[in-house]
């Protein structure tokens, strides 16, 4: 983990890119990528169609120090790649306990990136938790398995309302325990 916060968010070495905290240049690929109903679809707070000034505004909350929720880039510019290739975030709730959520532009879909990203949270944990929860939609098998693949364990059913489908829809919650 690179000692070098931004608002007391560190930056993470991830297997071949770098985790770091948003900046006001990756608003165009933020757009671009959430701009995308395949991923908008598999999340519970990206609207279909994605409205202009939506990314400076998810930028803005990440940079304040009022935020709810640490989120990072995975950035791919050190090795030759693009600056965003996904966004994983981390909301600190209760008692030693955090949620993770991310997501990852279709061009990098099936590459190890999000697998990559999650098991460089685990390792960093940059809010010391005890346990990490996460929640998918049941209809992405692929997340189910990059949770399962880091160490998730299934806990339940739930459901999740999901503002690009403009739907409640059925989810699966995992967790880990990271002490």
């Amino acid at each position: 983990m690179n000692m070098e916060p931004t608002l007391g968010q560190p930056r993470i070495e991830a297997d071949g890119f770098l985790l770091r905290p948003l900046r006001g240049s990756d608003a165009g690929l933020i757009a671009m990528y959430a701009g995308d109903a395949r991923v908008a679809r598999m999340t519970r707070t990206i609207p279909h169609p994605f409205p202009p000034g939506a990314a400076e505004a998810l930028i803005a909350r990440a940079l304040s120090p009022e935020r709810s929720e640490d989120l990072w880039a995975m950035d791919g510019s050190k090795q030759g790649g693009t600056e965003v290739m996904g966004l994983i975030g981390l909301e600190k709730l209760d008692r030693g306990q955090s949620q993770v959520a991310f997501w990852v532009a279709p061009a990098f879909w099936n590459t190890g990136v999000a697998s990559a990203a999650l098991a460089a949270i685990i390792a960093a944990n940059p809010h010391d938790s005890q346990t990490l929860f996460a929640e998918i939609f049941q209809d992405n098998p692929a997340s189910a398995r990059v949770l399962t693949n880091g160490g998730f364990a299934y806990l339940g059913d739930a459901e999740s309302y999901s503002v690009a489908r403009a739907a409640t829809v059925p989810t699966w919650t995992y967790t880990r325990k990271l002490s």
